[in-house]
């Protein structure tokens, strides 16, 4: 079965010089200095905004809803039928193992916390300082071992190599590392760190949430156990989410949730109770009614950019990098973040720190006086960010820093960054807006309202 859709007319943009087309390209916003301008989302570490494709997909689909697995009806057949393709489009697109399943999610966080509650109750964690959250923290219930911020991708492998050789060697052990830096854009050398886990008798399950909208991710060539992704950064709606990878562990482990979908036979026993058996496929972790759309949303992200070519998308953003990063190199005040230099491999993700002021004051400036949306704080990574600002605060600055000594310290930094849909325009627009804040300062007050930093009345 299939569903007709309005993006099958669509031609994929091929062309290095032009973006995908993507929903809200031409939002307009207000300046606070008076009129409006096409807003430019330089926010994409967060979430990316959906392809025109992606959407056009699952408006096609919307008509033709019904529930999946349980109904006998046409439409309900249709979606399931639908919902289990967008699992085998996912594999194609990570190159999957025959034997690996593919779980559906709600997140990168959803998937990673799905698996800490897989691994063996002995199992030890290895995970570096450098991680998202999402990677950072689903380990509480396992022997955890925080590793250093390494300054060099052959630091990361050595730091792991070290670690791993001095651990029980008889117990089960995971490592979890990032694919690319949601905060530097550094792409990690996860084929060497696979390569050590495995040499150790360690598995290793690789967060790929700022990896796969950049990069082709291969289960397979990368050598990694299990990968996780986000439907929202990779161009999809929110919601939706990946654990791909090996079957045992999960299979092994109890239900994520328990209820019906998770459940292969129901039985009440003799003593009174209730006897389960549960799936050892995907479903065993997918209980409860499915989310189809984001599922299907995911699948159609996976063609889109498949389609597209990742050669063609990789050199554009590389396009994109280039002119951002040496605007920025232009602007003395303007220190860009970085764990292994200027010359690392990385994705359309840079954050930096701006002498003189708060960061939070300015990325409301570029907001509000030049309809920029870009990120500052500490990026759902807190260790890292300090490590890089070299320091630890424990409280919040506020706004207003333009009166800061110069050179004087942010507690935070700002953060740009873009992919696929990003135009030219919007990335030149935001270089000559940090050339002007820092040569003319903001043309309006901010005040600190609820912990951020807005425009005054």
């Amino acid at each position: 079965m299939s569903v007709s859709t309005a993006a099958s007319a669509q031609t994929v943009c091929r062309n290095i010089s032009g973006a995908l087309p993507v929903l809200g390209g031409d939002v307009t916003v207000p300046l606070v200095t008076g009129g409006e301008v096409t807003y430019a989302a330089l926010d994409y570490a967060a979430s990316a905004p959906a392809l025109q494709r992606v959407w056009d997909d699952v408006a096609a689909y919307a008509p033709y809803y019904g529930s999946v697995h349980r109904g006998a009806g046409y439409l309900s057949q249709l979606s399931t039928d639908l919902f289990e393709n967008a699992r085998r489009t996912v594999a194609e697109f990570l190159d999957c193992r025959t034997d690996d399943q593919v779980i559906f999610t709600r997140s990168t966080t959803d998937s990673l916390n799905l698996l800490a509650r897989a691994i063996p109750a002995d199992c030890q964690v290895f995970v570096f300082e450098t991680e998202h959250h999402a990677s950072l923290l689903p380990w509480q219930d396992a022997r955890v071992t925080y590793l250093n911020a390494p300054r060099t991708p052959q630091q990361a492998v050595e730091t792991l190599e070290r670690a791993l050789a001095d651990r029980d060697p008889y117990g089960p052990a995971l490592v979890c590392v990032t694919g690319a830096s949601n905060v530097t854009g550094e792409l990690w050398p996860v084929r060497e760190l696979a390569a050590a886990a495995h040499a150790h008798g360690a598995r290793i399950v690789l967060d790929a949430a700022q990896l796969a909208p950049h990069h082709p991710v291969s289960i397979q060539d990368l050598d990694v156990d299990w990968v996780a992704f986000s439907g929202h950064k990779l161009y999809a709606p929110f919601g939706s989410g990946v654990l791909a990878g090996r079957a045992d562990w999960l299979v092994a482990a109890e239900p994520y949730l328990a209820g019906g979908g998770a459940s292969r036979k129901v039985t009440r026993r003799e003593d009174g109770g209730v006897a389960v058996q549960w799936h050892e496929t995907a479903a065993r972790h997918e209980a409860g009614s499915p989310n189809v759309i984001g599922a299907y949303s995911i699948a159609s992200a996976c063609k889109a950019l498949t389609e597209a070519g990742f050669d063609t998308l990789v050199a554009r953003e590389q396009h994109l990098i280039t002119k951002v990063r040496e605007g920025l190199a232009e602007v003395p005040e303007v220190r860009i973040l970085s764990l292994f230099g200027d010359d690392a491999p990385r994705v359309g993700v840079i954050s930096f720190v701006v002498d003189g002021w708060n960061s939070s004051h300015f990325a409301a400036a570029l907001s509000a006086e030049y309809g920029i949306g870009v990120r500052d704080g500490l990026f759902c990574a807190h260790p890292l960010v300090r490590t890089l600002l070299g320091s630890d605060p424990q409280t919040q600055g506020e706004c207003g820093a333009p009166e800061a000594a110069p050179g004087e310290k942010s507690l935070n930094a700002i953060r740009v960054s873009f992919g696929a849909g990003t135009p030219d325009e919007h990335v030149e627009r935001f270089v000559n807006a940090v050339r002007e804040l820092v040569t003319d300062g903001a043309k309006w007050q901010y005040r600190t309202e609820d912990g951020r930093c807005v425009p005054a009345v």
